[in-house]
């Protein structure tokens, strides 16, 4: 399933972010929240419009993106009024991508939330910062170049245009939405050229070594082909440390963190392989991934004599299980392992577990704690929805807490700190 950038942003216009907009502009906050809905999609259709053009606009868009994302606008939202330089460069980037524009669409967007114009330009000096950090993160954390940047954004142009409110439809034409596939076009054919660079670089080398390659640049082009739909359906974008929905508790570091198993090698290096449970049931699933290390331990003298203290220090890392960007949403593709884990479940219905949610540093400390609360939960309500919940009964978020590389590492060496994890329970 793809991301949905509209929502994301949404995601980071909280309630109170609405109640602190009306108050400072003396706006009522339905108001406001009718405008943020028509500004969130306009701005994003801007900037998807600017990045779709060509590889100049794509890279100015991507540059200016990491640039605010950099500035450290997610991690202090609500100080978004009180930051005279940074409404300054939302103006100043607003008008730039709109120019002559720029008046009547902050008119419009005011005439249909019933707002005054200043307070719809202050609106939108407030939100085109938020956007742009939120796509320079995105960007980042996906290590996109400003071709896979361009064809992210130009993959939401349906999300975009269905978000914009009918009231607002005739904005279509004024931001430029229906240019927004014809970059696409033009991200796909320099994936090729790409590739077929790549080609003529190993082929080359092919040759020098004494053998051939022609059978090479189909498998190339393939290749390619692959990594523009992996962006286009979202799959690297389940890497995260921003705020989702889930639970508001508030926990310290936990004591039952002390040692995290190992997580096998990639999913994608390896093959699915028949496991056959006790009880007679078979399951897919990745040699020495969790399933088996799970149905090993259980068997185990280790497990059957431990007591709940000595459990606290094995954790089972899921290798095969991700969320939606920004989310606490699970992947499509998860569900064979949350299936896997149910099955054990019921072959063993003494056993209970309980799930932990971690992120690495990078971020909000508070955003990243309940981010990793929620998606604690999201498992364990998915495996109650599989008809094992009284086998979990705790699930817990502990965000950065444990995480042991540092927030300006790259974002692969930050991976590791970023797991849904399990352990036994006994009590």
């Amino acid at each position: 399933m793809s991301i949905n950038i509209v929502d994301l942003v949404k995601n980071y216009v909280s309630p109170d972010l609405i109640a602190k907009a009306g108050s400072a502009l003396n706006e009522s906050e339905g108001n406001v929240s009718n405008a943020v809905s028509g500004i969130i999609p306009s701005i994003l259709g801007l900037f998807a419009s600017k990045a779709t053009s060509g590889e100049q606009g794509a890279a100015e868009v991507l540059d200016t993106a990491k640039s605010f994302s950099n500035s450290g606008i997610l991690g202090n939202i609500g100080s978004l009024f009180g930051n005279a330089d940074l409404l300054s460069k939302g103006t100043n980037l607003f008008k730039g991508l709109l120019g002559d524009k720029t008046d009547s669409v902050i008119g419009s967007i005011a005439n249909f939330a019933g707002i005054k114009s200043s307070s719809s330009g202050s609106l939108i000096s407030m939100i085109v910062p938020l956007v742009s950090g939120l796509l320079g993160k995105h960007a980042t954390d996906n290590n996109l170049n400003a071709s896979g940047f361009s064809s992210f954004l130009g993959s939401q142009k349906d999300h975009i245009l269905s978000a914009l409110p009918s009231g607002l439809g005739s904005l279509g034409t004024a931001l430029g939405l229906n240019s927004i596939s014809e970059g696409v076009q033009q991200t796909v054919s320099n994936v090729r050229e790409t590739a077929a660079s790549t080609y003529n670089y190993a082929d080359q080398e092919a040759r020098e070594a004494g053998g051939g390659a022609k059978w090479l640049l189909p498998l190339l082009l393939l290749a390619a082909i692959a990594l523009a739909l992996f962006y286009f359906m979202g799959k690297g974008c389940n890497k995260t440390e921003t705020a989702g929905t889930g639970s508001d508790t508030i926990a310290v570091a936990p004591e039952d963190t002390l040692t995290i198993s190992p997580a096998p090698a990639d999913p994608a290096t390896r093959t699915l392989a028949e496991v056959t449970l006790p009880n007679g049931t078979k399951l897919q699933a990745y040699s020495g991934g969790i399933e088996d290390q799970l149905v090993q331990f259980i068997q185990s003298d280790a497990y059957k004599t431990a007591a709940d203290s000595t459990l606290k220090e094995k954790w089972f890392n899921f290798d095969d299980l991700n969320f939606e960007f920004g989310t606490t949403k699970l992947t499509d593709s998860s569900k064979r392992q949350l299936d896997n884990i149910a099955a054990i479940l019921k072959a063993f219905p003494d056993v209970k577990i309980k799930v932990g949610g971690y992120t690495d540093k990078k971020g909000d400390d508070a955003a990243n704690l309940k981010l990793s609360d929620g998606r604690a939960k999201a498992v364990q309500a998915a495996l109650k929805a599989a008809g094992v919940g009284a086998q979990v009964p705790e699930a817990e978020g502990y965000g950065e807490t444990l995480a042991q590389v540092d927030e300006n590492a790259p974002d692969e060496a930050r991976a590791a700190d970023r797991r849904t994890s399990v352990r036994l329970l006994k009590k």
